[in-house]
C-alpha cells in the first residue's frame, strides 16, 4: 500500500465500467464472417481464442495479427467489428456494470480527475457513452488514436492521460483499473502507484496478478474505497 494521494484515475470501459455480455465476441464474429471465416468452423474457434486471450488490446492490433499482417483485410474486418458493436450498442445491448456511474461520481467529487479508456474506435467509444448517458460523466475519454494508435497493453493511453489532463505530478499519484491482463500491463509500463483488476469482465485473479496487479477488486464500485484505504497506509 502506498500513502501517496491518487489525482488521476485509468479506467478501462468494456468489462470494467461498462459490461461486456459477450458482445466483443458477437460483434468478432459478425466481422470476421464478412471476410469469409464462417462460425464454428476451426478458423473461426482459433481466431476466437485469440481475441479471448487479447481481451483489453487496440482491437485493430488483433485484426493485424488475425490476418498476418495484411493491413486491408485487417482494416475491412476492424470496420465490421466497430460497426457490429455499434448495432448492438444502438439495439440496447449496452449496460453500466453496477455501481460504475456512483464511483465514478465519487471519485471526481473527492477531487480525482477520471479518465475513460477503451481498445475500440472513437466512433464505438463515443456510442456507448451516448448511449449510457455518459458522455459527460469522466473528465476526458481516450482511445488508442489519441495517443498516437498505440492501444494497451503499452503505456500510451495512461501518459495521454497524464499529458491531456496534468492532473498528476508523479506517475504514482495515478491509479488504472481494468479487468483484463493487457490493462496491468499498460498501468504498470506507465508506473502507475495503483493497478486494480476487476473481476467484472474477460480475466480471472490469477491472470491479474500476474500480469501485475497491485489489487484485485470484485467491481470497480470497490476502488474508492481501495483508494481511500491506500492513502491511509492501511
Amino acid at each position: 500500500m502506498t500513502s501517496v494521494r491518487t489525482t488521476l484515475v485509468v479506467l478501462d470501459m468494456a468489462g470494467t465500467t461498462v459490461a461486456d455480455d459477450g458482445l466483443v465476441e458477437q460483434a468478432f464474429t459478425a466481422a470476421v464472417q464478412e471476410l469469409g471465416v464462417a462460425p464454428g468452423t476451426a478458423r473461426h474457434t482459433e481466431q476466437l481464442a485469440h481475441v479471448r486471450a487479447t481481451m483489453g488490446e487496440s482491437k485493430i492490433s488483433v485484426f493485424r495479427h488475425l490476418f498476418a499482417g495484411d493491413e486491408g483485410s485487417a482494416q475491412r474486418a476492424n470496420a465490421a467489428f466497430e460497426s457490429a458493436y455499434g448495432r448492438l450498442v444502438a439495439d440496447g445491448r449496452c449496460e453500466p456494470v453496477p455501481g460504475a456511474r456512483e464511483a465514478v461520481e465519487q471519485l471526481r467529487g473527492e477531487g480525482r480527475t477520471v479518465v475513460l479508456t477503451t481498445g475500440f474506435a472513437r466512433v464505438t467509444q463515443d456510442a456507448i457513452l451516448a448511449a449510457l448517458g455518459w458522455t459527460d460523466l469522466a473528465d476526458l475519454a481516450l482511445c488508442p488514436a489519441d495517443a498516437g494508435g498505440r492501444g494497451r497493453p503499452y503505456p500510451d493511453m495512461v501518459l495521454t492521460a497524464l499529458l491531456r489532463t496534468r492532473a498528476a505530478d508523479d506517475v504514482r499519484q495515478i491509479a488504472v483499473a481494468g479487468d483484463t491482463s493487457h490493462d496491468m500491463r499498460s498501468g504498470t509500463r506507465a508506473g502507475a502507484g495503483v493497478v486494480a483488476g476487476v473481476l467484472t469482465g474477460a480475466h480471472d485473479e490469477a491472470a491479474l496478478l500476474a500480469a501485475g496487479a497491485t489489487h484485485v477488486l470484485g467491481t470497480v464500485a470497490e476502488l474508492p474505497g481501495l483508494l481511500a484505504r491506500a492513502e491511509a497506509g492501511r
